[in-house]
């Protein structure tokens, strides 16, 4: 007996200790997920989506004083503010700008609230595919180390180094290894750049494989995430933000670190030990003021109520969709329904007078959800609703069954326009409706740090490379008092020389289009070949009869490129804008200036001058007619004969 008891101590102590040390490899499993929800594909609520949507789903087609964003009110921490790209809808995700290594090499990233790593494709990659920006080179930056093999990790065969391993419920996987240098956060933070471990990407399948962005930073509880990493070296507060843009915006904003709250930002509660995803305590919902009629359980079934960044909509239990779509048809009743996009999916779409979507609260209801303590949030149209791609005024519930599933999952269509808060430090999620596009004017922020002169694009042809900004971010401040007369604009790419030179004048066209100038304003200045890729420049002029680009324009040019917002056909290959410059536009003279009404004036002058004389000659020629004419019979003074 005692022998039995010794034996189940020792199991006892094992089994503790197994579970402690799981508990801290977090590289050694991944977490669980959850099930993919079966309507439309779409991913899980960890993964979500690592990719737009199917192309044969209708997923896919072509806003009182407030207080100051800065640090947390209660932290002296500083926090890094980031831009988001791309659109929900259209894209399926949402990106930022992270910039690895010294120098700084630039990543567009997903990012994703259910995932714990940030990874990037490895220049050493045999099995990645071609995405937004180059491989990580960890040869070129003289920051790089990687994580050496011990017991706190999984090991390559060789244990030399320490891999990761992710595998998602849509049958994708990313897989490489371990490794640590210095990321930056952009010239508009505060938090300068901090040395941190991330995965270098060694093979990926699946969608990870054909996805337009680079790799995904993972923004979700654990040891890997970003956010743990900068909370566990003391440099910002267990905090950050994410701002979606609305309907027909996109983009948005993001701060990791503290910031302190609007007064009326409404909160609820998160509970961390719940399940291993961000959850909210989700009560109640309302339509139009009315209460569906559901037992608050229905929402915590399972894993709960779960807010995840990188779904694209919003799925409900059974019970729950069900109550939610006849509440809905009994406040629509008036609108004609009609098919969805796509006929493989059953979408409920209604027709309206316009298509103007800051008029849909005319037409549709206000949803609300009620949290815990009675705290309410309240949606706007656009928060449930996308836009029918084929007809013209057409809206679709973008809420939908989540199966047999019990769990509530909550994706980005929910929080557009909306700042939400994951206070981690105080196990709370906040949500504030606001313009995410003008965030930062919205709550006062103070205006980004000033970037190094060397970062910035010169004027009076001087070049400027765009990848040395604080951080590693690039910036494109121009002058406001010069008029620019032209962009000269150096891009690098991938491709053969040799095989892009019959296509030349297709990417130009390419390249014009994605910027949204005129072909005619897109020439080629030269094409030549560098190593196994080639280098081409361009010059764009002004439009038309303007002598000039403006500000904005030039701006929005540069920025598209630096940022890697244009999208090049996959033929084309990766491309790296390597320098800019604008000159300004030529100072003419006073004659060249005017040399048009000049021109005009002196035709004028001839014209009438013209006719001038040709009235007066008609009007002598009269006179001269009258006085030769003598009547028959008039006595006329006689001539003198002339001799024969």
């Amino acid at each position: 007996m005692a022998r039995a008891s010794v034996n189940i101590a020792f199991v006892t102590v094992g089994f503790f200790l197994f579970f402690v040390l799981s508990q801290s490899n977090p590289s050694t499993s991944p977490p669980p997920r959850l099930l993919p929800p079966p309507y439309h594909g779409a991913p899980s609520a960890v993964i979500l989506p690592l990719y737009p949507s199917p192309k044969n789903s209708s997923r896919t087609f072509s806003n009182s004083p407030r207080h100051l964003l800065g640090s947390d009110s209660n932290s002296s921490h500083p926090n890094a503010r980031m831009r988001l790209y791309d659109d929900l809808v259209l894209n399926g995700y949402y990106t930022t700008r992270l910039w690895i290594g010294t120098p700084p090499q630039q990543f567009a990233l997903i990012v994703d609230t259910g995932s714990t790593v940030t990874y990037v494709p490895c220049s050493t990659c045999e099995v990645c595919g071609r995405h937004q920006d180059p491989k990580f080179q960890p040869d070129l930056s003289s920051t790089y180390q990687p994580v050496k093999c011990s017991l706190d990790c999984n090991c390559d065969t060789d244990r030399e180094q320490c891999i990761y391993e992710r595998q998602y419920a849509e049958m994708s996987s990313s897989s490489g290894v371990l490794g640590e240098d210095v990321m930056s956060f952009g010239n508009q933070s505060e938090l300068v750049p901090q040395r941190a471990v991330f995965g270098c990407e060694n093979e990926e399948t699946g969608d990870l494989f054909s996805q337009h962005a680079d790799g995904i930073m993972g923004l979700g509880r654990g040891d890997l995430s970003v956010v743990d990493q900068l909370v566990e070296k003391g440099v910002i507060s267990d905090s950050f933000s994410l701002c979606y843009g609305g309907m027909d915006i996109g983009g948005g904003a993001m701060v990791l670190g503290g910031i302190s709250a609007p007064s009326d930002m409404v909160f609820s509660y998160s509970d961390p030990v719940r399940s291993p995803y961000y959850n909210i305590d989700l009560k109640e919902i309302h339509v139009a003021g009315k209460q569906l009629r559901l037992s608050p359980s229905v929402f915590d079934g399972k894993y709960g109520t779960v807010l995840d960044s990188g779904t694209t909509y919003a799925y409900l239990p059974e019970a729950a969709f069900l109550a939610f779509k006849e509440a809905i048809f009994k406040e629509l009743n008036s609108l004609k329904q009609v098919r969805g996009p796509d006929p493989n999916y059953n979408d409920i779409c209604f027709s309206t007078a316009s298509s103007d979507a800051s008029e849909l609260s005319k037409t549709f209801p206000t949803v609300d959800m009620v949290f815990g303590h009675q705290q309410k949030f309240s949606l706007s149209p656009e928060n449930y609703l996308f836009q029918h791609s084929k007809i013209h005024g057409a809206y679709c519930l973008g809420i939908f069954q989540n199966d047999k599933d019990p769990t509530t999952l909550l994706g980005g269509i929910i929080v557009r326009d909306t700042l939400v808060t994951y206070d981690r430090e105080h196990s709370k999620i906040g949500f504030w409706k606001t313009n995410c596009s003008e965030l930062w004017e919205r709550l006062h922020i103070p205006s980004a740090p000033s970037p190094s002169p060397t970062s910035r694009g010169k004027v009076n042809s001087t070049e400027s490379p765009t990848t040395s900004a604080p951080g590693g971010s690039p910036h494109y401040d121009l002058p406001e008092e010069t008029q620019i007369g032209k962009i000269t604009l150096e891009l690098s790419l991938s491709t053969n020389y040799s095989y892009l030179k019959p296509q030349i004048n297709k990417l130009t066209e390419v390249i014009a289009k994605e910027l949204d100038v005129n072909a005619s304003q897109v020439n080629l200045l030269n094409f030549t070949s560098e190593g196994t890729g080639s280098l081409v420049r361009w010059v764009i002029t002004p439009s038309g009869s303007s002598t000039y680009i403006s500000h904005e324009r030039a701006t929005n040019i540069i920025s598209r490129l630096a940022e890697h917002r244009v999208r090049l056909p996959d033929t084309f290959g990766n491309y790296q804008l390597v320098q800019w410059k604008v000159e300004p536009s030529m100072k003419r003279t006073w004659w060249q200036r005017h040399y048009m009404a000049v021109g005009v004036a002196v035709i004028i002058i001839i014209v009438v001058g013209l006719s001038v004389y040709g009235v007066w000659g008609m009007w002598r020629r009269r006179q001269q007619m009258v006085n030769t004419y003598k009547p028959v019979g008039a006595a006329v003074p006689e001539q003198e004969l002339q001799p024969l």
